[in-house]
């Protein structure tokens, strides 16, 4: 079973140190994300956002529950699936890197699919909601501070 890979970036017209603190804010993620709701589960230590925490997302009529593993700020934040979707082994890295006055935003996922002969469905909706959510960012990042 061969594994999808999907990376998408953008340049936010913000600090890394803001665009990291909306994207490692789980709890507020649906304020930018087309998500229903994320719920912190369990902190990270020693940040609540930070290594170890877990999240779960709930949208499109799943749940999925991910565990942050690698919280760097305001450069990376990694998380792995654990429980569903229909694939195994996913793994999302965000790295921000200083550009001008901005943020670079790489955002990469990459899985297995359960299912044979999927790679190419998941390829594709995975594209699409990670260009969705670099715009959520961005909107959000850009946007007046709270």
């Amino acid at each position: 079973m061969s594994g999808v890979e999907v990376e998408r970036s953008a340049r936010i017209a913000a600090p890394p140190e803001r665009v990291f603190a909306i994207l490692a804010d789980h709890e507020a993620m649906s304020e930018w994300l087309p998500v229903r709701e994320v719920v912190r589960r369990r902190p990270g230590e020693p940040d609540p956002n930070g290594l170890g925490a877990v999240r779960v997302v709930r949208g499109a009529g799943l749940a999925v529950e991910e565990r942050i593993t690698a919280f760097e700020p305001p450069r990376r934040l990694e998380y792995r699936l654990l429980a569903g979707a229909p694939v195994r082994d996913h793994r999302g890295e965000v790295r921000l890197e200083p550009d001008g006055d901005g943020t670079r935003v790489r955002w990469r996922v990459e899985l297995r699919p359960l299912v044979p002969g999927t790679g190419w469905l998941l390829r594709g909706l995975l594209g699409r909601m990670l260009q969705t959510a670099l715009r959520g960012l961005e909107r959000r990042a850009c946007g007046p501070e709270d």
